[in-house]
């Protein structure tokens, strides 16, 4: 069976759409929340179209970087950025938000973008430096949104 090429997970934030994005547009608080991602490198302190940053990942034993940039910035409504290794993309990850009567739809998504000529040796690399078989990716990435939500949910909601 073929893994989906995207996965989607949503929650709901009793908090609004602005305070749930300034918290994800600030991609050092990342391993806040995330599970795989442990942090960010850039040069720049403000995320927006165009920032370029480091990714740092890590997942049981392995551990491993990538390069991303952010192509969406539209405050409260959503944020994404791109990732590659070793110049091949790999996945675009991103946030939606959406006002709801108790706060906010939150949606993260992941579309994988292991495509094309260079999909063999992305998804080679992936296995290598993640230790994720390709096929496994999608219910990885699963799992780490559902926990990456929650986790965001309880600390914006503190707030």
């Amino acid at each position: 069976m073929k893994h989906p090429a995207r996965v989607e997970e949503t929650i709901l934030v009793t908090a609004s759409a602005e305070s749930v994005y300034r918290a994800v547009s600030d991609l050092r608080r990342m391993g806040e929340w995330s599970p795989e991602c442990v942090g960010v490198w850039s040069r720049s302190r403000h995320f927006e179209a165009g920032t370029r940053f480091i990714g740092w990942n890590r997942r049981r034993l392995w551990f491993w970087f990538t390069s991303c940039t952010v192509i969406r910035a539209e405050k409260a409504r959503d944020f994404a950025f791109s990732v590659s290794t070793f110049g091949m993309p790999v996945a675009l990850w991103g946030y939606r938000f959406e006002d709801h009567d108790s706060g906010c739809l939150v949606t993260e998504y992941w579309v994988d973008l292991r495509t094309g000529r260079s999909a063999p040796a992305a998804k080679l690399l992936g296995l290598v430096f993640t230790g994720t078989p390709p096929k496994r990716r999608s219910a990885a990435n699963r799992e780490g949104m559902r926990a990456t939500l929650a986790r965001l949910k309880a600390v914006v909601e503190r707030v």
